[in-house]
């Protein structure tokens, strides 16, 4: 891998962290100012911080693992 792929790869998990980072703010908020009434929304952003998270750790072991 050159090193403006792996510059390129870096960048790509700084932005799944983040956008990461920002659905589980969102599962935060839910569970610290809408429950118990707004538990009908629980599935959905657990949904998208689950695929958010799991997009960032699969870019990251490739990262990871390009930088051996």
């Amino acid at each position: 891998m050159t090193e403006d792929e792996l510059k390129a790869l870096d960048k790509e998990v700084k932005k799944l962290k983040r956008i990461s980072s920002e659905w589980a703010g969102q599962l935060h908020d839910l569970v610290e100012e809408r429950l118990p009434a707004g538990y009908q929304e629980i599935p959905a952003i657990a949904q998208s911080t689950y695929d958010a998270c799991q997009a960032w750790a699969e870019a990251n072991a490739k990262l990871t693992a390009a930088q051996k």
